[in-house]
């Protein structure tokens, strides 16, 4: 599994490439937007680390001039910056997942690891929930009869989750990590925003598992 990190602080980059290649990822590492983008152009990834703030082109621009030319590639972005622009400005680009700094290199490869099973839960980018909807992967997008339907993103964040798992129950320690990064947010507020996802459901698709968390109903 070969990951390219642009990151331009070179100490974290050498601690990330160094406990990544332990794990037993292949990782080529650049300070350099414009370099890694070089190195795209000549090799084939599985997966883009970014950091947001970098030498020649930043993280995000590097995510769109990708995008353009039709590289898509799943891409975390690593970052101190914490303004809302920026960070849905990165998930507007196609990311799948933030990370803030300063983190713990175990929490990166969590990440990592949730992101590349959701990259092979299957070759198709589309999941069939049931007769009328189905939910884009790539495009983080749930449809009914083929239309985008219109959700708020934290809603599309529970969607996004619940479909990765493909059926599997997502327990409330999940969703407050992934949805609310890790919040102080208790079972009740978190039961509160799924209703309001099922609410704007026309299908009955998610259920709830007692005292643990939710999951998608098999189609």
């Amino acid at each position: 599994m070969r990951l390219l990190l642009l990151e331009d602080e070179i100490m974290l980059q050498g601690a990330i490439k160094e406990y990544l290649e332990e794990t037993g990822y292949i990782v080529d590492a650049y300070e350099d937007g414009e370099e890694a983008y070089q190195a795209i152009k000549q090799e084939t990834y599985d997966l883009f680390v970014f950091d947001i703030n970098t030498p020649s082109v930043d993280g995000l621009s590097l995510l769109e001039r990708l995008q353009h030319e039709k590289i898509f590639v799943p891409t975390i972005f690593i970052s101190a910056i914490t303004q809302i622009e920026q960070i849905s400005r990165a998930y507007a680009l196609g990311c799948y997942d933030y990370l803030k700094k300063p983190f713990h290199l175990k929490e990166l490869t969590l990440h990592i690891d949730r992101l590349l099973k959701i990259a092979n839960i299957s070759s198709q980018t589309v999941i069939q929930l049931s007769k009328f909807y189905s939910y884009d992967l790539e495009r983080k997008k749930l449809m009914f009869d083929g239309e985008d339907q219109p959700l708020t993103h934290k809603q599309s964040q529970i969607m996004d989750l619940l479909a990765s798992f493909g059926g599997k129950i997502v327990d409330f320690d999940t969703l407050r990590y992934y949805v609310w990064e890790n919040g102080h947010v208790d079972n009740a507020t978190i039961r509160a925003e799924v209703h309001r996802v099922r609410s704007v459901l026309k299908e009955h698709l998610i259920e709830s598992i007692k005292s643990v968390g939710y999951r998608l109903k098999k189609s």
